[in-house]
């Protein structure tokens, strides 16, 4: 007789694990459970079997979870004061004479950090090459931000004159223009287990590691340490602060900005 009894977490997250590729081991059990639970109450699902049974079936519901899992927020100059330090502080500290740098917006989203990046290269190091690396681990989303394509509530933070130089208006929306496309390159990444590039000048992370545990977090920061080429800067976000900076080989010059020694 087949075995129906219900699906533990655990159970769950083991058997949602290959299909994903998505370890919810790595992340906060009392977060996660709660946004699975969550998802599953407005879908009226009884259980974690009946679930999971479901998301193998039904493409579409996978798609819808697998986005609601990995949260995807994010706008244009988001924390306006950080990008502030980062455009009159934290840049001129990385540039300092060289013509090019290579930077990667990890978890990026729908685009919006890495296009924000674009600009500020091109409006206050006109003469840097800028290459960016974006990456995400949902691909749809990824789409969407290849498309460059944003509703006007994305930019709440934005400077009207960047909004108007780097961005064509269409009817109730904005593309980014296509000097700026063209600096970022989008691609599917697992932060968790994929391997990370090298030498790059400077790394965004933010508001991502807030959901894994403590050994997750010491494991990233440390990947990101290791890309980092030396005087190379970590940016964090707003709810993160990145402990025992030193045991990574990093060190504070500002308030959520790390710099490899």
């Amino acid at each position: 007789m087949a075995n129906t009894a219900e699906y533990t977490y655990e159970d769950f997250i083991k058997q949602f694990y290959p299909k994903s590729g998505l370890d919810l081991h790595y992340y906060k059990q009392t977060q996660m459970q709660r946004r699975i639970e969550s998802f599953m109450r407005t879908r009226s699902f009884n259980g974690y079997r009946e679930f999971l049974q479901a998301l193998n079936s039904d493409a579409e519901l996978f798609d819808a979870f697998f986005k609601h899992l990995t949260i995807n927020v994010s706008q244009f100059f988001r924390d306006a004061s950080q990008w502030d330090v980062l455009v009159k502080q934290v840049l001129p500290l990385i540039v300092q004479g060289k013509t090019r740098l290579k930077l990667w917006s990890a978890g990026c989203s729908s685009g919006q950090e890495p296009y924000s990046l674009a600009i500020m290269m091109r409006e206050h190091f006109p003469s840097v090459s800028a290459s960016i690396l974006a990456t995400d681990i949902d691909k749809n989303i990824l789409k969407q931000a290849q498309a460059g394509v944003y509703r006007a509530g994305d930019f709440s933070s934005t400077p009207p004159n960047l909004l108007n130089k780097y961005f064509i208006a269409q009817n109730n929306a904005y593309q980014v223009r296509p000097e700026i496309q063209q600096m970022v390159t989008f691609q599917a990444q697992n932060l968790l287990t994929d391997r990370f590039g090298n030498d790059f000048d400077f790394i965004a992370c933010r508001n991502v590691v807030i959901y894994f545990t403590d050994d997750a977090k010491a494991m990233l920061y440390q990947k990101f340490a290791n890309a980092l080429r030396s005087g190379g800067v970590f940016f964090t976000g707003s709810t993160e602060r990145c402990f025992g900076t030193s045991d990574y080989g990093l060190h504070s010059v500002f308030t959520f900005f790390y710099q490899k020694r």
